[in-house]
């Protein structure tokens, strides 16, 4: 009944690899959402606008909200997805998580692209 360091539900990581891997997942996740936050702003203040202006029509105030509310929540989804089949190939949650949070890190790159494309291009 010897003590290796290591408990059996880690699946034999040493406590760094565990940390690191926390590590990772805190810091992807937090970019991710800095990254999110610019576009979630600037888009809701758009449909904003759109929908109190008095010179838009009604398919535009019901698909642009539409769209802009799509291309944010779309990294989200993405990442539970990607963590959640991470979990069905029978992996621990944080070792899911990695993957995942690094997909919400990727996949929020493009709203805040295209908040830098509007920007840039905007007159």
């Amino acid at each position: 009944m010897g003590n290796s360091g290591t408990t059996g539900a880690s699946g034999g990581r040493t406590r760094g690899e565990r940390l690191t891997e926390g590590v990772t997942v805190a810091v992807a996740s937090a970019l991710a959402s800095a990254l999110l936050a610019g576009p979630a702003l600037v888009f809701g203040t758009t449909t904003w606008h759109l929908v109190t202006d008095t010179g838009t029509t009604a398919f535009s105030r019901a698909v642009v909200p539409v769209i802009l509310l799509a291309l944010t929540l779309s990294p989200l989804f993405l990442a539970r997805w990607v963590f959640r089949s991470g979990r069905r190939s029978g992996r621990a949650p944080l070792t899911a998580a990695t993957p995942a949070a690094l997909t919400l890190l990727a996949g929020s790159v493009v709203p805040f692209a295209a908040l830098w494309l509007i920007l840039v291009y905007a007159d």
